[in-house]
């Protein structure tokens, strides 16, 4: 048989749920403690696709433009410290998830884990909180590239626009998966080169290669220069609102930093998992932590936190990149073409990013569904491979994003995203949870850590302080509303709706399907689908290295 035969074969067979080593007719229900339908996803996503897919799903606007308000409540040092902290808590998480999922490479991982390490009322809450969350999102990158289109012209209908987006997510995510990761891989290249570009935009600007020759270093962090530098005073006055500062600045970071809950979300799909998903996992990391971290120094060098025209920017809601403190800082400069370049690739990232959350909202439903906690129907996959249904619903809820064409109704649309805002952070603490559960089980049935495809570091301390930081800003983000003065109804519930919607879910799938809560000695791992991934790895080396120059550098540089 070809080689090419031979992955097509494998591909379209492997993952499955088998009951007991007998294969099962598609979506037919299995006998063991395997999923309830089988996984008729194929493994087509390479390993250059899922790490850029981690990038492009969580590198969006908010790293180059909202990042500016956060610039305006804590000033550049608190920005940068605020974000650098918030990178250990994602380091701890992607610890967690990282271990389990090279582990047991799978359709929806940690949704499902959820279910089968704990209980599977919080398989059922992990999984809607999840899909709610990525669902919500679509619709708001859909209106997100209307406004940064403003920033060239407002004489593009709205609905023309919204249905050019939602036609081409149809496309790119209802054709075979390797589509959707090439489409993402291109989309995300572009996402890096802005960021990457911007940062030897500030290095350049600041030691006076601009066009005022302007040296400018680190004036923008220097008291004398702009008073309250470089921690700004927030609500209050003096250390109390200086920490408010800083406090506002993390929150933002919490909302904002991810990355490796998006690698994941690929496991089920990706070829040869047990080798591709710990260099994903590690270098997706490192690359999101190098953007964010250097990104919110670079800023902080650029403008002033309490520049006039930043200020104005926000307050009048300039459209697309208007607000960004780059394009502040180029316009400044007298730096005329840049701007639009920034506009144009921002405008690359909102669409990379809407893209990755049909994807991941999809497949979270498709996990669902696997277990049972879905209708069936949503578990069903085309030839190839696509989970069409749970496509199609997710692309339904984009339609929210018609609400833009009246004002009245485009205020309806801010608050369902606002919704679940916390719904991440809920996300992340479950994820730590589950791995806790998992660390002690193994330990439990003597089964070594050192067995494992990768065996993260500082483990289960990663599981603890990941969980407590979670749970901590998911309770701390709106709690500027029960200060003096400050108290608005919409406000609390959009900061903690998810916050008590959860742990409704939780409790009603318990008490309507009496569900048991785990017992560490009959916990099991997947076997069904552990031993179909082992024999599609044993099938043969499917990554085919180039022995070409290029080819060597092309694999140095994703692997």
């Amino acid at each position: 048989m070809e080689q090419k035969d031979l992955i097509d074969s494998l591909s379209q067979r492997i993952p499955t749920a088998r009951g007991r080593g007998k294969t099962e007719h598609a979506g037919a229900p299995v006998a063991d403690e395997s999923s309830l339908y089988r996984d008729q996803t194929h493994r087509r996503l390479k390993n250059r696709h899922i790490q850029l897919i981690g990038i492009g799903g969580t590198i969006g606007t908010a790293l180059f433009v909202q990042i500016g308000a956060s610039l305006t409540k804590g000033g550049p040092g608190s920005l940068f410290i605020a974000f650098t902290l918030w990178c250990t808590f994602i380091l701890a998480m992607s610890n967690c998830l990282s271990e389990m999922v090279s582990w047991i490479p799978i359709s929806s991982p940690f949704v499902r884990f959820a279910d089968r390490f704990v209980d599977p009322a919080l398989g059922f809450a992990s999984g809607v909180n999840f899909f709610i969350y990525e669902a919500a999102l679509v619709p708001f990158e859909v209106v997100a590239f209307n406004v940064i289109l403003h920033f060239w012209t407002d004489k593009i209908p709205i609905a023309a626009v919204i249905t050019f987006m939602l036609i081409s997510y149809a496309l790119l995510n209802l054709l075979a998966v390797k589509y959707y990761g090439e489409s993402e891989f291109w989309l995300s290249v572009g996402k890096v080169i802005l960021a990457i570009g911007l940062i030897i935009f500030t290095f350049i600007a600041m030691v006076g290669g601009n066009p005022l020759h302007d040296a400018f270093g680190f004036r923008n962090w220097n008291p004398s220069n702009v008073p309250g530098a470089p921690f700004a005073e927030y609500i209050n006055t003096g250390s109390l609102g200086r920490f408010q500062g800083f406090l506002a600045c993390l929150i933002q970071a919490s909302y904002i930093i991810a990355g490796p809950d998006y690698v994941a979300m690929t496991a089920g799909e990706a070829e040869s998992p047990r080798r591709t998903l710990p260099r994903a996992f590690h270098s997706v990391f490192y690359r999101l932590t190098t953007f964010f971290v250097i990104g919110s120094l670079c800023v902080g060098i650029l403008v002033p936190y309490s520049d006039p025209n930043l200020l104005s920017a926000l307050s009048n809601a300039r459209p697309g990149a208007g607000s960004s403190p780059y394009v502040i800082a180029m316009e400044r400069l007298d730096i005329l073409v840049l701007p639009h370049i920034v506009n144009a690739l921002v405008l690359i990232a909102v669409f990379s990013a809407g893209n990755s959350y049909v994807f991941c909202a999809s497949r979270t439903l498709l996990g669902l569904a696997l277990e049972g906690k879905a209708p069936r129907l949503f578990a069903r996959c085309n030839r190839d491979g696509v989970p069409i249904y749970s496509v199609g619903l997710t692309l339904a809820i984009a339609t929210l994003a018609f609400l833009q064409v009246s004002t009245n109704s485009a205020i309806v649309l801010q608050w369902f995203v606002n919704l679940v805002t916390a719904s991440q952070l809920l996300n992340y603490a479950m994820i730590s949870y589950t791995y806790l559960r998992f660390y002690k089980a193994l330990e439990v049935q003597g089964i070594s850590r050192e067995s494992l495809p990768l065996r993260s570091a500082w483990q289960p301390f990663c599981s603890y302080y990941a969980m407590t930081g979670t749970l901590v800003m998911a309770i701390v983000g709106g709690y500027a509303v029960f200060l003096p003065g400050r108290w608005d109804i919409p406000t609390f519930i959009f900061s903690y709706a998810m916050i008590g919607i959860v742990p409704l879910l939780f409790v009603y799938w318990k008490v309507v399907h009496k569900t048991a809560w785990r017992k560490l000695e009959d916990i099991t791992f997947f076997d069904d689908e552990r031993r179909d991934v082992d024999e599609y790895e044993a099938s043969g080396d499917l990554q085919i290295s180039s022995p070409t120059r290029l080819g060597r550098f092309w694999q140095m540089l994703w692997f």
